[in-house]
């Protein structure tokens, strides 16, 4: 019959689509948003095999449990509103033919593409268990599943989970809604394996104890037991547990079938490089289904900023997906837990900081390699989380007191006395840059602005020199950490060696001049020949006026496509450092006297000013948010100080030298 129905479909022209996504999850209609937002013109056709429209699986969960309806889950997947979108629901794609880039799908039509994208998500990992194929045995992945669930979940009296994760929690918490006995085993020595340590998994364990959930850890089930339906489970220690439904929460398995077929390169999944392409350049993956650097994501965030890049690749921009730091910040049955990036025991040069607090069952702990903070992992409020995030994404360095103050506070920071940004007046200005206020990016967000890059899109913060980027993450409740600005570290190197030289200019006294006229170079001549003077002189006026144009790149919209700010910021703090050199050569390290005196302090005053902005600019992540905020209000009032009399006081010296 399948041979029929690609013989009939190849006597008739395929449908001509631009794009076509196979995946109508999470990520398929992340990618098909995102790349309609950046072009309506481009014609998309969205392949799904499941009989529903879109829906938000994260949200299964609450589903089960009763939190939400059905039409929660359908909320902002809807693709049928948008221009030059078709979508083919419950009709599943049968194979593809690289060769004529085309693919037919179950009705058998032929559908013809430019760019194919695979974004088939995963299947339920089934472990090889005898009587796992009887009745009353499910899995947990797709809608199909929790409806069938919360039915079941009426009837059953005893429900045993097989796999302590995040989704086998979830479940365990939803099949005890009817006063069920529950019984979770896990076959690692902790819940949440891959996200937490044995400590926070012991906090976790205890924690779901304590709502009367049985946890089983370090345990396996070796057979299920019945005739035709689920009677009871042998455990690998022998126990024998009664129960009458099962839940398999085992881990997932990548839908790559389409891919063999058809050819493309397999090995966890669906092999992909940097522009997220397999060995097909007409074909992409993206989500669970793909493996980039030998990994495989089985969380939705990384499959997010997949579509994102492959969206703007596929809109003819020179992006690259370099992986994700994978992160978890939810509630677990109300218990708060995060986990970032690595948490593990493997590397050299590895440090783990631990905050406890057993009271009130808060846990804390900071993987430091190499001086940096690479990983973190807690159980209970953390106020900070938000911040931990920026920082382990950029992999910042911890200096000793910050570690001093984590271990006594669990906090590496101040306590902050900043209000949440929502306490804040709507005529706040958030970027000081464009002038948009609080109420501007609030007003954007209740509009459907949900990510720093639609906020900055839409409203324009944060598109000229970033600085506001971590209060729009705030606003938008992003989980995608901040991106580091371009040349910080550069900035940093000429801040500090600007400062140091200033601060040399005070301690040491003005260069004497030689005792001997008798010198293969007379460096005096810098400061005592009138030529010199002049060329050092007018140097200072010209890279002063250089140093200014950032001000304009500023306010003058025009030039804010040109060149990104981060470059021109970098280049005004490497002029300020070659100023300082000019103003040695032109005044030998002396203040001198009455007009000089002045002109020098207001030199000094701008110049230092700027050093200590630079570096609070770079290093604001190592401060509180007021302690930054106050440093960076001071260092620009001090420079917008010191710069006012500059222009008169110029002019004055300048007339004074040729008048006299």
């Amino acid at each position: 019959m399948s041979a029929q129905i690609k013989t009939l479909s190849r006597e008739f022209s395929p449908r001509k689509h631009d794009v076509i996504v196979i995946g109508s999850g999470p990520v398929g209609v992340r990618l098909v948003q995102k790349l309609n937002q950046l072009d309506e013109s481009i014609s998309i056709a969205v392949f799904g095999d499941e009989p529903w429209h879109p829906y938000n699986r994260v949200k299964l969960s609450s589903l089960l449990v009763g939190e939400i309806n059905e039409d929660e889950i359908y909320k902002s997947m809807d693709l049928s509103k948008l221009n030059s979108v078709r979508c083919f629901y419950n009709n599943r794609v049968m194979e593809i033919n690289r060769y004529s880039k085309e693919i037919i799908d179950s009705d058998g039509e032929r559908h013809s593409y430019k760019k194919l994208i695979i974004a088939t998500g995963s299947k339920a990992r089934i472990p090889s268990i005898k009587g796992i194929d009887l009745n009353n045995v499910y899995t947990f992945r797709q809608l199909d599943d929790a409806t069938r669930l919360m039915g079941r979940s009426v009837r059953t009296k005893h429900t045993v989970i097989i796999g302590g994760g995040l989704l086998g929690i979830e479940a365990a918490r939803a099949m005890q809604r009817f006063n069920t006995k529950v019984t979770i085993i896990e076959h690692s020595s902790w819940l949440m394996f891959n996200q937490l340590d044995h400590h926070s998994g012991s906090f976790l364990k205890h924690y779901i104890e304590s709502l009367d959930i049985d946890v089983r850890v370090n345990e396996s089930v070796k057979k299920i037991n019945g005739e035709y339906t689920v009677e009871s489970i042998d455990l690998a220690s022998g126990e024998v547990i009664e129960c009458d439904t099962i839940i398999v929460s085992a881990g997932i398995t990548p839908n790559v079938n389409l891919a063999i077929d058809c050819g493309l390169h397999i090995g966890k999944g669906i092999r992909i490089n940097d522009e997220l392409q397999t060995n097909d350049i007409n074909i992409h993956a993206i989500g669970e289904c793909a493996e980039h650097r030998e990994r495989t994501y089985g969380l939705v965030a990384p499959g997010y900023e997949q579509a994102d890049v492959l969206a703007h690749h596929l809109h003819g921009k020179h992006v690259t997906y370099k992986g994700t730091i994978t992160a978890t910040n939810l509630k677990v049955l109300d218990y708060p837990v995060f986990s970032m990036g690595n948490t593990g025991n493997t590397e050299r040069s590895r440090e783990s900081i631990v905050f406890q607090d057993s009271k009130n069952e808060i846990y804390r702990k900071l993987t430091v390699i190499n001086g940096r903070l690479r990983g973190a992992v807690s159980i209970g409020e953390w106020e900070n989380v938000n911040r931990i995030q920026q920082i382990i994404a950029k992999q910042k360095r911890l200096w000793p007191w910050h570690i001093n103050r984590f271990k006594k506070t669990g906090s590496l920071w101040l306590e902050d006395s900043n209000n949440e940004i929502s306490d804040w007046p709507d005529n706040t200005i958030v970027c000081n840059c464009t002038g948009i206020t609080k109420g501007e990016l609030f007003s954007a967000k209740s509009d459907g602005a949900n990510s720093v890059f639609s906020l900055a899109n839409i409203t324009g913060a944060s598109t000229v020199c970033g600085g506001c980027k971590p209060l729009l993450a705030k606003i938008a409740n992003s989980d995608i950490p901040v991106e580091s600005n371009t040349g910080n570290s550069k900035i940093f190197i000429a801040s500090a060696l600007s400062l140091f030289l200033l601060t040399m200019y005070f301690l040491l006294p003005g260069l004497s001049y030689p005792d001997s006229v008798q010198l293969n170079i007379n460096y005096a001549t810098l400061w005592t020949e009138n030529l010199y003077k002049q060329i050092s002189g007018y140097s200072l006026l010209a890279f002063g006026c250089i140093i200014s144009i950032i001000s304009a790149r500023k306010r003058i919209k025009k030039l804010h496509n040109f060149m990104d700010y981060s470059w021109w910021r970098l280049l005004h703090v490497i002029t300020g450092a070659v100023l300082i050199i000019i103003l040695l050569a032109h005044t030998g390290a002396r203040f001198g006297f009455n007009l000089n005196l002045y002109l020098m302090l207001c030199f000094i005053g701008v110049l230092i000013s700027g050093s200590i902005l630079g570096i609070t600019i770079t290093k604001e992540h190592l401060l509180s948010r007021k302690t930054a905020s106050s440093l960076r209000n001071i260092s620009i009032w001090m420079h917008v100080i010191s710069i006012w009399p500059l222009p008169a006081l110029l002019g004055f010296h300048i007339f004074k030298t040729y008048y006299f």
